[in-house]
């Protein structure tokens, strides 16, 4: 394993903090590279180099959209073997035993869905067809928050008819995609699997709060005895990360990472107050911006 990699964005500062100590609290010396999805507050980047032994990418510096950074990790070094995971998680166990050497390239969790619900997450295959893209329905599909990939195997070209490769990047079919990285990944991934390029795996690897816990207690975590999985607040966070479902793990792993900070007693609760703050500031902009955008009748 050569890196592994933590999507942010500018207003995941809390999340990131917590998702690094994660990784630290299970592999202290592994490189751990953040993929900065909208430019973040170098503050937080000396923090994370200077206490976690953390680096930010280097890829083009930009709003790239809604988890379109993750992509560039295919297109990095050829033969760059990592893990990619979003900073609205937590890893629980040594996940990186999930991936064996003889396993393929690619290592995505495993998940089984009904139809009208792949087309929500991911694409809708129909009105794709119906719109002059010929799209059988996919093999399997996986939530982008957490996978094993290589580099060098998918060239940028595959995703040339379904991305502009703007700042921010932009669908091509925005109707018939789950918005950012999530649905065009696994739409090339299953154009090259129906075409005979079978280059991925599939193995349990993410853990969704709401549900499917039994087994990862806070207790397990602290033992190190949960199983090696990575748990996904997809679709769940909040404004306050004592609303979230599961916080307590949250709350260990923040606790954990201000034990390196110096004041970190004093930062952890003046940051959440200001974490909270933001949040409410950029809800409140964007209502604004909504009711500024409608129609006048």
């Amino acid at each position: 394993m050569d890196c592994i990699y933590i999507a942010a964005f500018s207003r995941d500062a809390r999340l990131t903090r917590i998702c690094v100590a994660s990784v630290r609290y299970f592999y202290p010396d592994v490189p751990i590279r953040v993929l900065a999805g909208s430019p973040l507050m170098p503050d937080l980047i000396r923090e994370l180099k200077d206490y976690w032994n953390t680096s930010v990418a280097r890829w083009q510096e930009g709003d790239y959209g809604s988890g379109f950074v993750k992509l560039e990790t295919l297109f990095g070094p050829p033969g760059e073997r990592f893990l990619v995971i979003d900073a609205d998680t937590v890893i629980v166990g040594p996940v990186l035993d999930l991936w064996r050497e003889d396993d393929p390239p690619f290592l995505m969790d495993e998940e089984t869905l009904p139809d009208g619900e792949m087309k929500r997450l991911y694409y809708d295959w129909d009105n794709l067809s119906a719109s002059g893209l010929p799209t059988p329905r996919p093999l399997h599909v996986y939530n982008t928050g957490q996978w094993f990939g290589t580099a060098g195997v998918v060239e940028r070209s595959e995703f040339d008819d379904l991305i502009e490769w703007t700042m921010p990047r932009r669908l091509h079919f925005p109707k018939f995609f789950m918005t950012g990285d999530q649905g065009t990944q696994n739409y090339v991934f299953n154009r090259m699997a129906h075409r005979g390029r079978q280059f991925y795996g599939r193995r349990t690897i993410m853990r969704w709060p709401p549900h499917g816990m039994s087994d990862v207690s806070l207790e397990a975590v602290r033992n190190r005895t949960a199983p090696p999985v990575v748990v996904h607040w997809a679709g769940l966070k909040k404004r306050r990360i004592g609303d979230m479902v599961n916080p307590e793990l949250l709350v260990f792993f923040e606790k954990y990472y201000y034990s390196r900070i110096p004041m970190g007693a004093v930062l952890r609760p003046v940051r959440a107050v200001m974490d909270v703050f933001a949040q409410w500031l950029h809800n409140k902009k964007v209502r604004i911006r909504q009711r500024l955008s409608r129609p006048a009748y």
